[in-house]
């Protein structure tokens, strides 16, 4: 596995060994032993999450206020555009954020520590995004920071209209 750091040093992306032929391939999209001598990281996942979206759907920026989850993420089909933005107030890059595009064909992965909010803007006709976590989902938690904050000015691609949101990621709140 291939791990390289973003400019937020702790966000990792992932790349995985693939083992290919005419026949297709195969990889492992997960080994405990693999990530933590990879990454350092000691993880424990308590919970797999897997949506499915359509083009120009943006899910986020969200994060659990007590109950912070850490994240691996990929996509299995199509293509995304995945963010990750430091909200630790203690961080040296706390207010930062860093994108990265996962897809199906690239396999790449993102591990996202707790203390981030994460969101992704679907980029394909259709995208499923599988991710591991590192806490329950806890909904009296949740908090989600408006997509389109100024202070973070994250620069999404170009779709060719505005992105298709959740009632809950419509009410997201500026990020100070």
């Amino acid at each position: 596995m291939k791990v390289t750091p973003t400019a937020i040093a702790d966000v990792l992306r992932l790349e995985p060994q693939l083992f290919g032929d005419e026949r297709g391939f195969f990889f492992e999209s997960f080994n405990q032993k693999v990530f933590e001598a990879a990454t350092g990281v000691r993880v424990q996942f308590v919970q797999d999450n897997h949506s499915k979206s359509t083009k120009g759907v943006l899910r986020g920026l969200h994060y659990q206020a007590k109950k912070s989850q850490g994240k691996l993420v990929r996509v299995t089909q199509g293509a995304v555009f995945d963010v990750a933005v430091d909200i630790r107030p203690s961080s040296p890059t706390y207010g930062q954020w860093v994108g990265e595009v996962l897809s199906a064909d690239n396999k790449h992965q993102l591990w996202i520590p707790p203390g981030l909010a994460h969101g992704f803007l679907v980029l394909t006709d259709t995208a499923e995004f599988l991710y591991k976590t590192t806490d329950y989902y806890a909904p009296a938690d949740e908090r989600c920071i408006a997509w389109d904050d100024s202070t973070l000015a994250i620069r999404w691609p170009d779709i060719g209209g505005p992105p298709l949101l959740s009632p809950k990621d419509a009410q997201g709140v500026a990020f100070r």
